[in-house]
């Protein structure tokens, strides 16, 4: 068994959620855990001490000022004693007192007390969880290593649709499941990805864009992460979810991205630059919305920093650089030429010409480097991206 022997401490928070907590901590109960669990007061208005207690096997604890626990520091030898601690669900009021580094009852004592990895399933009302403040803790959470499942869309307790539900037991489970197994090879390299489509204003309503899903740099990202390296992903505007132990900027302009990118190459050892970034810009970005007149518009354009380029020809600091290039007709020609033109370590290259790649859950490369090329075929983006990941690494390790 993945977990067989493994010591998480499971925290719940109020919340109607709680309850699904019960079947997890069966589920670890099967996977011969060992299982502690942590209720916050309000928690334990919904799932009960002896529940929980009958569950786990083993007493439930509740209060930072509990006489018996604190005889042995009961905060600090449950914060040393864990492997995990998985919060589910991890409530509004939770997520924010954590953030700001609260110790006022026993689970967030237990949290600042640990060494261990904390996982995160959050579960609220849809407009608690899409509040401005509510995403800048979750955030400032995912850059200190605290790593978030779900939450998921659907129907709420409070008859809303929306974000906010809390991830299924069985996903909570196979995400700790998972880092349990995972290969942790690439602890230390540090990784910056970008990803995504820009957007370049027209006028306060209408801009410039382009059919990228962000799915390919999502998934490159993600299987980075599972193995250990610590990842800044850049993106512009999509509809995907932050991938576990990420560290996500959003962006929305080419100008916004090459910034942010430039800041961020020089801090890590690998770019790889998947996003597919606006070429050009409007010259004049019109203060109010342009009124339909004319037969005829004409736009000015003019050209958008070259965000590859610019990373490939650092003279400082420059990291191994991978970039992407998307073609509707001679794929290698132009691929080797960008190679070269734009100082490259390697290019990863698309056939688009019958738009099979974006928005598509598949993908297939063509790879290219100064000392030769590889083909990965059609597969999921999700597999395709590990076998990037390790061709990547492959041509890293040897420029050390």
């Amino acid at each position: 068994m993945k977990l067989s022997g493994k010591r998480i401490v499971v925290g719940i928070t109020g919340g109607i959620a709680a309850y699904k907590t019960i079947e997890f901590i069966r589920l670890l109960r099967k996977a011969e855990a060992d299982v502690r669990v942590v209720l916050t007061p309000s928690a334990a208005e919904f799932v009960t001490p002896l529940t929980l207690q009958a569950i786990s096997g083993n007493a439930v604890s509740q209060s930072l000022l509990d006489p018996q626990a604190e005889l042995a520091m009961g905060h600090i030898e449950l914060a040393k004693w864990a492997d995990a601690i998985v919060i589910a669900p991890a409530s509004a009021d939770f997520i924010a007192r954590f953030t700001v580094g609260m110790a006022n009852d026993l689970l967030s004592t237990i949290c600042l007390a640990t060494n261990a990895p904390i996982f995160l399933a959050p579960a609220m009302n849809q407009q608690m969880f899409h509040q401005q403040i509510t995403q800048q803790n979750l955030t400032a959470l995912q850059a200190r290593g605290i790593q978030l499942i779900g939450p998921n869309n659907g129907v709420q307790a409070c008859g809303d649709i929306g974000a906010g539900r809390m991830s299924e037991p069985t996903e909570i489970f196979a995400v700790l499941s998972d880092f349990f197994t995972r290969d942790q090879d690439l602890q230390g390299v540090k990784v910056v990805i970008t990803a995504g489509p820009t957007r370049e204003a027209i006028d306060p309503v209408r801009y410039i864009s382009n059919h990228s899903s962000g799915k390919m740099g999502f998934a490159i990202a993600e299987n980075f992460a599972k193995r250990g390296a610590g990842v800044t992903l850049i993106t512009g505007p999509v509809t995907l979810s932050t991938p576990n132990n990420v560290t996500r900027i959003d962006v929305l302009s080419a100008k916004e991205m090459w910034q942010a990118a430039l800041e961020n190459a020089v801090k890590n050892q690998i770019f790889i630059g998947c996003a597919a970034v606006a070429d050009y810009r409007v010259a004049d970005i019109a203060d109010q919305k342009i009124k339909k007149s004319a037969d005829e518009m004409l736009l000015k354009l003019v050209k958008n920093p070259d965000i590859i380029a610019d990373v490939g020809h650092l003279t400082e600091n420059r990291p191994f650089t991978v970039g992407f290039a998307a073609e509707t007709q001679h794929l290698s020609d132009y691929a080797k030429e960008k190679l070269k033109r734009k100082n490259l370590d390697m290019v990863c290259a698309n056939d688009v010409s019958e738009g099979q790649v974006f928005n598509a859950d598949d993908n297939a490369l063509q790879l290219f480097w100064k000392e030769g090329s590889k083909t990965l075929s059609l597969k999921s983006k999700t597999e395709l991206a590990a076998d990037l990941v390790n061709e990547i690494v492959e041509r890293y390790q040897k420029t050390l």
